[in-house]
Order: C-alpha cells, then sequence, then structure tokens
C-alpha cells in the first residue's frame, strides 16, 4: 500500500496481522453495538460511557500504532468517528432494546482523538516494539 511511494503502514513485518487484528477490533465494536440489551451485562449509570471511550480509544490508538503517516491516522480516525455515529444510529433504528445516545457518540468520538493523540506519544511504537521483541528471540 503506497501512495506516492511512501507506505501506508508503519514498517512490519507481520502488516497482515496486525491489519487483521484491528478489522476483528472494529467487528467486535460493531457486533456489540448492536447486540439485544438483554445479552449484554449489566454496568453502572454512567459507566457506559466510560466504555464507550475506552472502546473507541483502543481503536483509534491501534490505527495509530499502525498508520505510519499522520494523513493515514486522521483519516481512519475520522472513518473511527464516523462508524461511532453511524452505529449509534443504527441502534436506534435496528435494534428494539437499544436507543440511540448522542452522549455514546460523543464519548467515541472523544475516546477517537484520545487514541489518537496517544498514538503521537512512544506509545504509538508499541506495535513495533512487539515485534523487536519476537526478533530478538
Amino acid at each position: 500500500m503506497t501512495t506516492t511511494g511512501r507506505s501506508w503502514l508503519r514498517a512490519f513485518r507481520w502488516p497482515v496481522l496486525w491489519v487483521a487484528i484491528w478489522i476483528a477490533m472494529i467487528a467486535a465494536v460493531a457486533a456489540s453495538s448492536l447486540l439485544p440489551a438483554h445479552d449484554l451485562p449489566e454496568v453502572p449509570d454512567g459507566f457506559d460511557k466510560v466504555e464507550h471511550f475506552v472502546g473507541y480509544l483502543l481503536l483509534s490508538l491501534w490505527a495509530a500504532m499502525l498508520f505510519a503517516h499522520r494523513r493515514g491516522q486522521a483519516l481512519a480516525a475520522a472513518a473511527l468517528i464516523a462508524l461511532g455515529v453511524a452505529l449509534e444510529f443504527a441502534q436506534g433504528a435496528w435494534t428494539v432494546s437499544r436507543v440511540a445516545d448522542s452522549a455514546d457518540a460523543l464519548a467515541n468520538s472523544l475516546g477517537v482523538l484520545a487514541g489518537l493523540m496517544l498514538g503521537a506519544t512512544p506509545i504509538g511504537r508499541g506495535l513495533q516494539c512487539v515485534e523487536a521483541t519476537f526478533r530478538r528471540r
């Protein structure tokens, strides 16, 4: 995957693995967002916002660890924000036991932005550090 000769992804030994894990994470978030409410564990009032924030933070941070440049990271962040908003609409339209909640969409979006910011720190090289550990063995 290149654009003007530059790779979209960071230099990985196992790029397909890391991208597949990210896609599986996105699928898990989408599926759990559309499950009937009775199939989900009970959480204290307001704690679901923390779940939304952390879930989307992890998706966004993983994307920041995957993509080599800010442009790819920003595009992934925009797509994740759109996904979070779309899933909230889908909850209201396609489920009988869930409702669309703008506060959830806001928590999703803030999580994405937090993950994007964390990606600019040394944490952003986390997947490369994991691979480096396996190379030494």
